[in-house]
């Protein structure tokens, strides 16, 4: 019997959007693997239909700071997570996020180890002894480019900012880049564009579309032309350039940002627990 538990099946589930009888047949066919279930599952045409971002792990923010630098503009995202959503709508733990993302910035931090190796670390330990909760940073990250546009979400009207993106573009791309955030925010791409997506991915993605479209009783004669027309499926899901504008889905992102006569040089996108 292979090897699996509970949690696994969970995972599995959530990640997918499989029943648990589906699940654990894949766990079962995968000898216990879960990357293996995976795969099966999406072979076999079994993933869920609705698409989840999955659940939060945490309470918290993220906040935002942006500044100008030699040659353009730096924006640095911060997730800084509590226990409850009562202390995350606190105006001390708000004021404690734009406390941590400007103490990274000034200090170069790229890590929460190295931040609270700064005089902020104590201050992040007296605010979690205050509120009587864990207190902690849990990432960092920033993007750089000639214009750093933000744009931050508020998941629910009572907490502060749970989704935060930066899109780092051209001086042409600013004037759609508050749009493009917007649309990151609500769409989650994975990459820029299709040459980001690493060569890899792109042939597991080739291997499973073929396996599918043979598990389905495709002829050998049309494989190659589907499997092409569902790796450019992949690209328009998963490549920020390639996926239908949320406020025009008859165009692209890409096509968007050329008509501006713009470029989207990067993005970065985090939300509170995932």
């Amino acid at each position: 019997m292979a090897n699996y538990t509970a949690a696994d099946i969970k995972e599995i589930r959530e990640a997918t959007g499989a029943g648990m009888l589906d699940v654990k047949k894949a766990l079962d066919e995968a000898d216990g693997d879960r990357a293996k279930a995976v795969e099966i599952i999406r072979v076999k045409g079994l993933k869920g239909i609705a698409k989840r971002e999955g659940r939060e792990a945490s309470e918290g923010l993220i906040a935002v700071d942006i500044r100008d630098t030699e040659g353009g503009q730096t924006g640095t995202l911060l997730e800084i997570n509590s226990e409850t959503d009562f202390v995350a709508k606190n105006d001390k733990f708000v004021a404690l996020g734009d406390e941590a993302v400007a103490a990274a910035v000034e200090s170069g931090a790229t890590e929460p180890a190295e931040l609270a190796e700064t005089p902020f670390g104590e201050a992040l330990t007296n605010a979690g002894a205050t509120m009587g909760e864990k207190i902690e940073v849990r990432r960092i990250g920033r993007v750089s480019g000639e214009v750093v546009t933000s744009y931050m979400h508020r998941t629910n009207k009572d907490l502060p900012p749970q989704v935060g993106v930066l899109v780092a573009t051209d001086a042409a791309g600013a004037e759609v880049a508050k749009d493009v955030a917007m649309h990151i925010a609500a769409f989650t791409p994975k990459y820029l564009s299709r040459d980001e997506v690493p060569a890899d991915v792109v042939a597991d993605e080739r291997r499973i579309a073929e396996e599918t479209a043979k598990n389905e009783g495709k002829p050998e004669a049309a494989l190659s032309k589907i499997v092409e027309g569902r790796l450019n499926g992949f690209f328009k899901e998963n490549c920020l350039l390639d996926q239908a504008f949320a406020k025009d889905p008859k165009q692209t992102v890409g096509k968007i940002v050329e008509a501006a006569g713009g470029t989207v040089t990067g993005y970065l996108r985090f939300r509170v627990g995932n």
